[in-house]
């Protein structure tokens, strides 16, 4: 069984969005949804799924275990490192996430990135929990949101 981390993306769903919201008084954005708005203070904050696609603005590479409390299952000696970037979704705001792709030389700024739901651990009911990561849309052209068990 699979179940997501947080419910913070639709999913399970062939077209996968995160979950954010927008404030009705001063038009800020947030991700993840928030029921008060930080720019303005007022509470007419409403859902709004984000673009699936935008462009990465800058990343790194994670190259060693995170410190707690971190939820993934990895240890020392088998940890993988995973790319994390900063992805400006169209004109609506910019998101921090896992990248599928941890090669730095394979990533550019302003490279075109979708949205893409995968593995993250097995939890000790032994269901497969999933996040959420951006893939160059090279590796994700024609997916459909669907597990990507290549990234991390």
């Amino acid at each position: 069984m699979q179940r997501p981390l947080a419910e913070v993306f639709t999913w399970p769903h062939d077209t996968p969005q995160l979950i954010g919201s927008r404030c009705g008084d001063c038009a800020a954005t947030t991700f993840p949804a928030q029921s008060r708005c930080p720019r303005c203070g007022r509470s007419s904050m409403a859902e709004l799924l984000l673009p699936r696609r935008g462009r990465l603005v800058a990343w790194t590479t994670q190259g060693f275990v995170p410190k707690l409390p971190y939820a993934g299952s990895d240890k020392a000696d088998g940890f993988t490192p995973f790319g994390v970037g900063l992805v400006q979704l169209d004109d609506v705001i910019r998101v921090e996430s896992r990248l599928t792709e941890n090669d730095p030389a394979k990533l550019a700024f302003d490279m075109e990135m979708e949205l893409s739901i995968v593995p993250f651990y097995v939890d000790d009911a032994g269901d497969e929990v999933m996040t959420f990561a951006f893939a160059p849309v090279s590796e994700s052209t024609g997916s459909t949101g669907s597990t990507d068990t290549d990234g991390r």
